[in-house]
């Protein structure tokens, strides 16, 4: 096989389809020749199509096209060049995940065809750079109309046009031809489209726009005089929707907007970016609308340097996890009493007016720490932008009110500062040695810095730090175009999607929000933090913390439903994700074709995890419904083993008393997952089945032997079974009304009541103990519930007394674990709980955020320069 030929081959091929190559060369060359090509060019897509990720869900029938990119492309080297130039950035899986976007896209060479895919990130995870490079592979492969939909707001819109012009535009003048500028979102052009398009040849145009309901219908009505002239059949259309989930669904604006620009195209592709999939995922399939029915792709997140989730909050442990899974995250979040929450924004709507904000003592202490920071970085030799982020609300008359008591903050500071006042510095001092005593820059390979080596820098960085207010009615927004910035900035929903924040060091985050989306989007914490990974801090209530634990764990499940479905190859428009429901939360705005009903237990395991130690009632309770489920289960005929080691099982228990149980029990509130009336529900639905399933259950009493323990560390059930209490201390930061123990069972618990030994069950894997159990004739229709009596004074092992501390519960406490039989992606027939939450105190919803901004917009109808446009 003559290799350079074969290029040509490929390049053509890479352009136009395999079909189509096949067809040309088969009129010059011969045709065992070109089988051999078609062979080699086959592999190369195999290759792509296994090389990364492992998996994508796609629709049936759907075949790789793309073999990846070649070096004679117009489009890709450029960029490829640019990033191994300028930025430190891994190139291959970049290279590898673009490619495998564009070989699940449909053909472009077809006469006609309609991609709808979406592509999820993590929020500040890198989504820019790989969605730009796809749409270098897409130009390559005969794009000719790229259109990016950046957000609804001009700050996000700018900095999307700035990135390509600076990464694509710039390093091939002659082959991109922009309809936007930085500075000017899309006008009527003076040239009509087919005319324009013509003009251009074999270039791509390109154009960066706003999800905004007047600027897309310019857009269409341009793009409509070509299409009703046919000049648009021979145009493939790339529209690629950053932040895909806000405005995109179920706007009565916006989403007809974008589907009446894709449907003047026959050749169109359509991908959503997102790291908030829930509203995508819960379109109806059936619909005409953008649900992502030719593939869904699931980006890992960054190997190293990423600060998700879970490095900032922690999470639950959840069905899937990997042994030995890291659920605790880095101690960087400060708590916000909430009784101070009024003195830091207007206490509900129409309060706005007059409010004048207070430097309370954790505002002050975060902003303090945040010139800190940002001079460490100086002594480190990183010159580039700081910022901190103060979050309160949404409110424009709000952001405003900031201005002047922070300028009086630094004014002071600075002072006392060159003055060398003893009690600011000592303050200063005070606040560093603590922040690095619990975050250590040791732990992220960083200098450590003493006071002494920051102070020298401490001036010039007060000095130099801007108060800037971003929001949707202010021109002086942040701008990292030039010299490094050091500002602190004062904004709500312009600040919350998309934008990066270049440099986010500190946050100081009190505002609420109703949905699981809108309140991750607000986070603009996660992301890369090279050279100070152990600076960041988040000061916020103790409940928004919680809600950010939540939403962690949600993410991280969400993504294991992902990867089983790719592993299964489920079809996109039978894909089902389970969304972990919350008390307080909604899903998303928009719900779109879900329901309510409940999710379905099989094969997993539950357990409680928070307490309300000092509520004597509470725990009470729960102890008198543990002993008389043992009590009434023995009276009843259940069986009983063991007792030698402090644990007792009761086999063959009915279910009637596992439903009193959870009549009585109570579990806490921010055990969702626990919710006795889910619980029951399940169980009930699974007792009516054909054949039934858990009408009998095994439990478990997980005491210690009482041999060297006092009368009052022991809980006796029934006169003839009594046990000594376990140690379960609490984590640092947490007690009173939510002592947080993090893990109640060992995993070898789940299988306590099968014929397996503890240590062979330690060195089986969670799914293999899923299917030990599912195998036994006997308990694969049988539920295990456990039952831990834990010492109310429970200590912390030696090697944990820096993360945890001693339990100080009123009474002994009564922890809870069910396992349940069958496996975990049975079918249910619908996908989560939607709780009622309509009597919340929270600022706008995400939706009304959206049409506030679009209200804003169309009103004026300026761009970010504030020049009108028309």
């Amino acid at each position: 096989m003559e290799l350079d030929f074969f290029e040509v081959f490929a390049e053509h091929a890479a352009r136009h389809g395999l079909e189509k190559a096949l067809r040309t060369f088969s009129k010059r060359i011969q045709q065992d020749e070109l089988a051999e090509y078609e062979r080699e060019y086959r592999a190369r897509i195999e290759n792509v199509r296994l090389g990364y990720p492992p998996k994508i869900i796609s629709a049936p029938g759907i075949t790789p096209w793309y073999a990846g990119p070649l070096d004679v492309d117009r489009y890709w080297p450029p960029f490829r060049t640019y990033l191994e130039e300028t930025v430190d950035w891994p190139i291959d899986p970049l290279d590898e995940s673009s490619s495998k976007v564009i070989a699940y896209t449909l053909d472009p060479s077809q006469r006609s065809f309609s991609t709808k895919g979406l592509v999820v990130g993590y929020v500040q995870s890198g989504k820019t750079t790989n969605f730009t490079a796809v749409i270098a592979k897409a130009a390559d492969v005969g794009y000719r109309l790229i259109v990016v939909l950046s957000g609804i707001h001009n700050g996000l819109r700018r900095q999307t046009q700035e990135r390509l012009q600076k990464q694509l535009l710039e390093r091939r003048q002659d082959a991109w031809f922009p309809l936007t500028t930085p500075e000017r979102d899309f006008q009527v052009q003076t040239v009509n489209a087919q005319a324009y398009l013509q003009q251009r040849g074999t270039g791509t145009v390109i154009c960066v726009v706003k999800k905004n309901q007047r600027v897309l219908a310019k857009l269409r009505r341009w793009l409509a005089q070509a299409a009703r002239a046919g000049a648009l059949e021979n145009v493939p259309v790339l529209v690629i929707d950053d932040e895909a989930d806000q405005a995109s669904v179920a706007t009565p604006k916006i989403n007809p907007e974008i589907r009446g620009i894709l449907e003047l195209f026959p050749r169109r592709t359509y991908i959503g970016y997102t790291a908030t999939p829930f509203a995508n995922v819960l379109i109806d399939p059936s619909s005409v609308d953008l649900y992502p029915e030719t593939f869904i792709l699931n980006l890992p997140q960054p190997s190293e340097g990423y600060f998700g989730t879970e490095k900032v909050f922690g999470r639950d442990a959840v069905e899937g996890d990997a042994a030995g899974a890291d659920l605790d995250g880095y101690d960087m979040v400060r708590i916000v009493p909430e009784d101070t929450v009024d003195l830091l924004r207007p206490k509900g709507r129409g309060t706005e007016s007059g409010f004048v904000p207070e430097i309370t003592d954790e505002l002050r202490r975060s902003v303090l720490y945040f010139w800190l920071a940002t001079a460490v970085r100086r002594v480190r030799g990183d010159d580039g932008h700081s910022t901190m982020l103060i979050h309160t609300s949404m409110k424009t008359t709000v952001h405003e009110a900031y201005k002047e008591p922070l300028y009086d903050l630094r004014k002071s500071v600075l002072n006392g500062v060159r003055q060398g006042a003893d009690y600011v510095l000592d303050e200063l001092r005070d606040i560093w040695l603590s922040e690095t005593g619990r975050v250590k820059p040791e732990w992220f390979d960083n200098k450590p810095v003493s006071f002494d080596d920051l102070l020298g820098h401490l001036p010039a960085v007060i000095e130099r730090t801007r108060v800037i207010l971003d929001n949707y009615r202010s021109r002086d927004r942040l701008d990292y175009s030039g010299e490094p910035v050091v500002a602190i900035a004062v904004g709500g929903n312009t600040l919350s999607r998309g934008l990066t924040l270049e440099g986010l060091v500190v946050s100081f985050f009190v505002r609420a929000a109703k949905t699981y989306d809108t309140l991750l989007q607000m986070g603009r914490w996660f992301g890369f933090r090279g050279g100070y990974e152990d600076l960041p801090r988040i000061w916020m209530t103790d409940q928004l913390r919680s809600w950010f634990r939540h939403l962690a764990t949600v993410e991280h499940e969400i993504r294991l439903d992902i990867e089983r479905y790719e592993e299964q190859n489920i079809s996109p428009k039978d894909l089902g994700v389970r969304i972990r429901t919350h008390p307080v939360l909604n899903v998303t705005t928009k719900m779109g074709a879900a329901r309510i009903a409940y999710a379905s237990y099989g094969g997993r395991r539950v357990q409680t995890r928070y307490f309300r130690e000092t509520d004597s009632d509470w725990l009470v309770q729960n102890l008198d419904a543990a002993k008389s489920l043992v009590a009434n289960a023995v009276t009843d005929g259940a069986s009983v083993d063991g007792g030698t080691d402090g644990r007792y099982l009761l086999r063959e228990v009915d279910v009637k008393h596992i439903l009193g149980f959870l009549d009585t029990y109570q579990v806490h509130e921010d055990s969702p997952d626990l919710d006795p009336r889910l619980v029951r529900a399940y169980i009930e639905k699974e007792s009516r089945r054909n054949p039934p399933s858990l009408l009998s259950w095994n439990v478990a009493i997980m005491g210690a032997a009482v041999d060297d323990l006092s009368y009052d560390d022991r809980v006796a059930f029934t006169p003839d079974l009594t046990v000594g209490t376990i140690n379960r201390s609490k984590l640092k930061d947490s007690g009173g009304t939510k002592a947080d123990i993090k893990t109640l069972m060992s995993k070898e618990d789940r299988v306590v009541d099968l014929d397996i030994s503890a240590s062979e069950a330690r060195r089986k894997s969670e799914g293999a103990l899923v299917d030990l159990r599912n195998a036994d004739p006997v308990q694969a229709n049988r539920g295990l519930l456990l039952l831990y009596p834990i010492r109310k004074n429970s200590q912390p092992d030696p090697q944990n007394r820096e993360m945890r501390q001693p339990l100080e519960a009123s009474h002994h406490v009564i922890g809870l674990a069910l396992v349940f039989p069958g496996n975990a992606e049975d079918k249910v027939e619908n996908r989560y709980v939607q709780v009622d939450t309509s009597n919340l105190e929270v600022d706008a919803s995400e939706y009304e955020e959206v049409e506030a901004a679009l209200t804003a917009d169309d009103a004026a109808d300026v761009d970010g320069d504030g020049s009108r446009h028309g």
